[in-house]
């Protein structure tokens, strides 16, 4: 909060007048930092940057609803203006109130310029954007839309008794995500809570994840986005922006996650969850999209950067060195100019209001890649906002992951600058899926995923929490459907089944789509239990998406962007049913002997060392004991034996892994160790309950030195010291 003495009543008015009377909105110069609207004790600080603008105008709205503005305000450049920025303090001004600005300066879209007076733009840094009397069209073409703009909204974020909440920094080696949209999972009305699809009926719904086990929720983009934006209609259903990928306000939390219609009461729902989930010791951490905005390319809506100061906000091309147009490394129209100063500032901001003042625990960066690049567009040996935020000291404990890739081709998996940048690891996930698909020759590559992909990362110091392991995320096909589908089949989507990627390395286990036949759903049913296991016994930092644990499906859809119904949301009579409830147990039991075997899961790679009974770190295998066939280009199975060599424990808690991915049943040899013996812990192949053992007396003891793997199958072992 700013105090009046930031702002004291001694400086010079700026002359306007008071009209009208009963508004009681007097003007001071006012200060050029903080960024946005801060609320003091007798009003609000407005501080915004436009190197470019010859006039601002601010308007001032009651209620953010309102169609008319209660004040005009036209700043004086000589007294309201520090250099690039633009300031006022207008006393009398609330919490609740909406404001806007409207900005002329040059227009000259070859220069880069698209200062239009006639449109009414929104704050940057806003707490909250009212979106009541929104429409995008009128936003896109020439003319005046005071009267359907959004307006941002005065937001005191003060007054919140936290009850001695943090973050919880819980260790990245020691963390497993679950990706989820906070709507999808709650929306359906199967769901049973009393604020379906909201930040509030998430809170609802805690027990199921701290169940399953989870760590931390990873959110799909939760800031403010246009929910209103239909894309267009097929099938009678309108397809809208879904997923949210197309960011209004990055100080907002989104407000159709929000059962208030207050946009004041926003900010609190988003914290009460907050709260509540640390409460359960699970870390939120939030999708962030820095990479473009949701004001498209040339011909998208201006409503904020564009109509600011569009040549310091956006990478502009055109022909003849002109800068009409927008770079488009995103995919999405344009591309945030991360790197200007300006736009650093934005970023960091963003990050540390959400962290200081919101007490989320981390950031997945979207088309992270773009951050990388400088402002003529090429990748950056060392990008200033990268490095910024690296070693920011309030962001210093939060976690960073980085989707390590751009839509212009730019691929930096294993090279994403800077040093504690965990990576979605999208090599990780095509290894895997291709290996459990019955793909041959994948082994070492296989080995090296397992391991925490060390060729990727060690070579410049980082470590196994560098790679986010998965095989499923948002954008793609379910784990479920990579064992039902063998292409995609996105005909809803109103594209001609023509967007989203056409090579999924799926196996549909000999039919396609949803069947009766029992065989293919035990084998689909195997298949996700491989796939979960390899991720949780893999070295690295396991990301699973919502819904998987219970083989949740989008009808072979593997591009769900546009789609708020029942193709995305969670369908908890499913959940409910008795196959669901099987796997769900498998996924739990599987994240909780993950971390009781969190000593083989640090966050460091193997070394070779060795234990008490001669056991190394690791030692990898195939059938045969020490022949992992890394040469054979037909390979399916591997196996691997991983030594307990923490110093602080009795060394017995040893595992060994074997991974049957050929069709047909083989024998696999079982190292022995003297003074220790080897007990089933999983077989995939098995139904449940005997898949997974949930304690020790439920583990059997293994008498043979063969173990046969049916086909298709992952049999993991645990040691105990005889006596």
């Amino acid at each position: 909060m700013t105090s009046t003495s930031q702002v004291p009543v001694a400086q010079t008015l700026c002359g306007y007048p008071i009209e009208p009377p009963e508004t009681q909105l007097r003007c001071w110069s006012g200060t050029s930092h903080p960024f946005g609207a801060t609320v003091a004790d007798n009003g609000v600080n407005f501080a915004l940057y436009s190197a470019n603008a010859t006039a601002v105008t601010l308007l001032l709205f009651n209620g953010p609803g309102d169609e008319q503005p209660v004040r005009s305000i036209e700043l004086n450049s000589d007294k309201n203006r520090s250099f690039n920025i633009w300031h006022i303090f207008v006393e009398g001004v609330k919490h609740g109130m909406g404001y806007a600005y409207r900005i002329d300066g040059p227009q000259d879209q070859r220069s880069g310029h698209r200062f239009d007076p006639e449109k009414v733009l929104i704050d940057p840094y806003a707490r909250a954007n009212n979106l009541t009397r929104w429409k995008r069209g009128d936003a896109c073409v020439p003319g005046d839309n005071l009267t359907t703009s959004m307006r941002s909204v005065v937001i005191d974020t003060s007054d919140y008794d936290w009850e001695g909440d943090q973050p919880l920094q819980t260790p990245m080696a020691q963390s497993v995500i679950y990706e989820m949209h906070v709507g999808g999972f709650t929306k359906s009305p199967t769901s049973g809570v009393q604020n379906p699809g909201k930040f509030l009926g998430l809170i609802e719904k805690i027990p199921y994840l701290k169940n399953l086990g989870v760590t931390a929720v990873e959110l799909l983009p939760p800031l403010c986005f246009d929910h209103t934006d239909v894309l267009r209609e097929h099938d009678g259903k309108k397809l809208v922006n879904y997923w949210g990928y197309s960011t209004v306000g990055y100080f907002a939390p989104h407000q159709a996650y929000c059962v208030s219609d207050n946009d004041g009461q926003h900010i609190r729902e988003f914290r009460d969850m907050v709260k509540a989930l640390h409460k359960a010791g699970i870390e939120v951490i939030l999708d962030v999209v820095f990479n473009h905005t949701d004001e498209g390319n040339h011909q998208g809506p201006t409503f904020c950067f564009k109509g600011i100061d569009n040549s310091t906000y956006y990478y502009l091309t055109g022909a003849d060195g002109s800068k009409e147009f927008y770079y488009d490394y995103t995919g999405c129209g344009n591309t945030f100019n991360c790197n200007h100063p300006v736009g650093e500032k934005l970023i960091l901001d963003s990050l540390r209001f959400w962290v200081e003042e919101m007490h989320v625990d981390g950031f997945r960066f979207d088309e992270g890649s773009v951050l990388s690049r400088g402002e003529s567009g090429a990748p950056m040996e060392h990008p200033p906002v990268i490095w910024a935020i690296e070693l920011d000291d309030v962001l210093a404990k939060s976690k960073v992951i980085a989707e390590a890739w751009d839509a212009a081709g730019l691929y930096q998996i294993g090279y994403f600058p800077g040093a504690r940048w965990a990576e979605w690891n999208g090599k990780y996930r095509d290894a895997i899926r291709g290996f459990v698909k019955g793909d041959p020759g994948l082994i070492s590559e296989v080995a090296a995923r397992i391991a925490g992909s060390s060729d990727l990362y060690q070579w410049h110091r980082e470590e196994p929490v560098n790679s986010v392991n998965f095989i499923t995320a948002h954008d793609g096909f379910t784990l479920y459907d990579l064992t039902a589908y063998n292409e995609k089949h996105n005909w809803a989507n109103g594209e001609g089944n023509n967007d989203g990627v056409n090579d999924n390395v799926s196996w549909n286990c000999g039919f396609e789509g949803e069947c009766e036949d029992k065989w293919v759903n035990d084998l689909r049913s195997r298949q996700v239990k491989n796939f979960a296991t390899i991720m949780l016994i893999s070295k690295g930092v396991p990301m699973i998406v919502a819904g998987d644990e219970f083989k949740r499906s989008q009808g072979g859809n593997n591009n769900t962007y546009c789609h708020d119904n029942e193709i995305n949301w969670f369908d908890w009579n499913k959940i409910g049913s008795a196959d669901s409830q099987e796997m769900i147990r498998f996924w739990s039991l599987l994240i909780k002997k993950r971390l009781t075997f969190k000593s083989h899961f640090t966050g460091r790679y193997f070394s070779g060392k060795t234990n008490r009974f001669n056991i190394s770190d690791v030692h990898w295998h195939g059938p045969i004991i020490n022949q992992p066939g890394w040469n054979d280009p037909e390979a399916r199975c591997l196996s691997f034996t991983l030594g307990d060599t923490a110093e602080d424990s009795d060394q017995t808690n040893n595992l060994h892994v074997m991974m049957n991915m050929y069709w047909d049943g083989l024998d696999f040899e079982i190292p022995k160790f003297e003074g220790l013996e080897w007990y089933r812990v999983i077989d995939t192949s098995l139904p449940s309950p005997n898949d997974i053992a949930e304690g020790p007396n439920q583990m059997v003891k293994i008498e043979s030195d063969h173990y046969t793997l049916t086909g298709r199958s992952v049999v993991v072992l645990t040691s105990r010291e005889v006596h």
